[in-house]
């Protein structure tokens, strides 16, 4: 949907923004704006903050520069915009415009809230690896579904249940930690944890060293 938006200066022309869209791809979001006219004009820094993580439930509430497009000066023509911002997490964004003129002044477009959802179901290898007496695990999981993240011993005895439940779609942080006063002591050696999520189903090695 498109709106105006000017950003006004001490100038014959300002800086009349006729749209900013934003489209999330798998972990990316392109994002794409349009002006009507320009004066004076350096450029948009493009700024993100994020307001819910899969993985804390939470965000961060500050606002973050990531990338900088140089803009057209001074011109009564159309000029069309663009940028990607890759590799990102689940959860929901919110983006703004900063457009910049020569002599430093600015002003922001309005903000607008994208959500990334993660299309893949993943396991990752845990982290650091070997571990002693902790290690992090992480999962991704493309739809909502039960989820199960257990570990197994080389005899294929369950040692822990680490997840057993209903979850939305993101990526998940889960810490392995055998010296917890409620988890029975295991020795040294080598350990299996397997993530179930639907019809996904994968296993990886890690090794305890104590």
């Amino acid at each position: 949907m498109g709106f105006n938006l000017i950003l006004t200066f001490q100038n014959v022309i300002p800086v009349e923004l006729i749209s900013f869209t934003a489209f999330p791809q798998n972990n990316s979001v392109n994002l794409n704006w349009q002006t009507a006219t320009e004066t004076n004009n350096q450029g948009f820094a493009i700024e993100r903050k994020q307001v819910f993580s899969q993985q804390s439930s939470a965000g961060n509430e500050e606002w973050n520069a990531i990338g900088f497009v140089n803009g057209n000066g001074t011109t009564t023509e159309s000029q069309s915009y663009s940028f990607v911002d890759k590799n990102i997490s689940s959860g929901i964004y919110k983006y703004r415009l900063k457009q910049i003129d020569y002599d430093g002044t600015f002003d922001y477009s309005n903000e607008i809230e994208v959500e990334i959802t993660p299309s893949e179901f993943a396991l990752e290898q845990n982290y650091p690896n070997p571990f002693n007496p902790s290690t992090s695990i992480q999962y991704t999981i493309g739809s909502k579904q039960f989820v199960q993240l257990k570990v197994y011993d080389v005899l294929g005895n369950e040692i822990a249940t680490l997840v057993n439940e209903e979850k939305p779609a993101g990526s998940y942080v889960v810490e392995f930690n055998v010296a917890q006063d409620s988890r029975p002591a295991i020795a040294s050696g080598i350990y299996f944890y397997k993530l179930q999520a639907g019809r996904f189903v994968e296993t990886k090695k890690m090794i305890l060293i104590k």
